[in-house]
C-alpha cells in the first residue's frame, strides 16, 4: 500500500513595509516626538519673562539671574528653557540655599513664556549674640543676616550653646522657646511700666521710657532664662514652670516691694522657686 506525502511549502514572509501596525506605530511615534518637541524646544513655550514680588531687602535682579540659571536646562545636546521644564521645589531650594533672607517662595506660571514669583523675605523679632557677631533671628529661630551694632527695638539672646560659629540659615534657637521668651519678654515690660498721677491724683498713661524694657536673655538651661533689663538688674526665669505665677510674684515685688526709685540698684529678682520672689540689691 503506497503512502502519499503532502508537498512541504514554503511560505513567503510578508514584508514589513506592508504591515500596517508598523506604519501605525511610526505614526504614534512621530506624533509622540512632534508634541515632545513643541513643548521643550518650540521657541513658543521657551521661558521669556520672570516677575518676581514682595522681595524687600534682596535684589530682584539677583533673585532673577538665579532663578534663570536654574531654568537652563540640556537634553542630550539641545539647550532648553520651557516652562513645562520648571521645578517649584529645585527653585525653592536654590534660592533658600543663596538668599537666607528669603522664607517662602511661592510661583506660578502663566502660559507660555511667564514665571510668576511671589516672596516672603523673614521679618526679625530677635538678635542672636554670639561670641564674634550678631545676627538677625525670625520667628521660627533661623538666623538670616548679620548686623553690626545694637538694635534697642529687639532683644538680644544669647547662652553657651551660640558661642559657637554660627551659619546664616542655622536655626539656632527651637520655635516654642523663641516664642515663649518673647511673650515673658513682652509681659516683663508691661508689669516694669509704673503708672503716671497728675496733679489730681489721677492715674493716666503707664509711664514708658527706656528703662521698662528687657534688652537681653541668656539661656542658661532649659529651666532658667536671665532676662535682663535695660536698668542693669536680672529676672531669673523658669520656662518650664507655670508663667503666670512666676509673673504674678514679680509684678507683686514691683509694686509692693520694691520702690522705683530703688530698682536701678536692684541686681535681681528670683521668680523661680516657692511662692514668693525674693531680690537682691547690689
Amino acid at each position: 500500500m503506497k503512502t502519499f506525502r503532502r508537498p512541504y511549502r514554503i511560505k513567503k514572509k510578508r514584508s514589513i513595509l506592508k504591515n500596517r501596525f508598523f506604519w501605525l506605530g511610526i505614526l504614534i511615534i512621530i506624533f509622540l516626538f512632534s508634541i515632545f518637541y513643541f513643548l521643550f524646544f518650540s521657541e513658543f513655550f521657551q521661558l521669556e519673562k520672570v516677575i518676581i514680588s514682595g522681595n524687600e531687602k534682596v535684589p530682584v535682579e539677583d533673585i532673577r539671574k538665579l532663578i534663570e540659571s536654574t531654568i537652563k536646562k540640556k537634553i542630550l545636546v539641545f539647550q532648553t528653557k520651557s516652562i513645562f521644564l520648571t521645578s517649584k521645589n529645585q527653585i525653592q531650594e536654590i534660592v533658600f540655599r543663596n538668599f537666607p533672607q528669603i522664607a517662602k517662595v511661592d510661583f506660578k506660571k502663566q502660559l507660555p513664556q511667564t514665571l510668576v514669583i511671589k516672596i516672603e523675605e523673614r521679618k526679625p523679632v530677635a538678635i542672636v549674640s554670639s561670641e564674634k557677631n550678631d545676627f538677625l533671628i525670625d520667628k521660627e529661630g533661623i538666623i538670616f543676616e548679620e548686623i553690626l551694632g545694637d538694635n534697642l527695638q529687639l532683644i538680644k539672646i544669647k547662652g553657651p550653646n551660640l558661642e559657637k560659629e554660627i551659619k546664616l540659615g542655622e536655626k539656632v534657637v527651637e520655635k516654642e522657646l523663641l516664642s515663649q521668651i518673647l511673650e515673658v519678654k513682652s509681659q516683663i515690660e508691661n508689669a516694669l511700666k509704673i503708672p503716671i498721677v497728675d496733679e489730681a491724683g489721677a492715674s493716666s498713661s503707664p509711664f514708658a521710657n527706656t528703662n521698662t524694657r528687657v534688652t537681653e536673655v541668656l539661656i542658661v538651661s532649659e529651666e532658667r532664662l536671665n532676662f535682663k533689663t535695660f536698668e542693669g538688674w536680672e529676672i531669673y526665669f523658669n520656662p518650664q514652670k507655670d508663667s503666670n505665677w512666676q509673673l504674678t510674684k514679680l509684678k507683686v515685688d514691683l509694686e509692693n516691694l520694691i520702690p522705683f526709685e530703688r530698682r536701678k540698684n536692684l541686681e535681681y529678682i528670683e521668680l523661680r522657686f516657692g511662692d514668693s520672689a525674693p531680690f537682691k540689691y547690689r
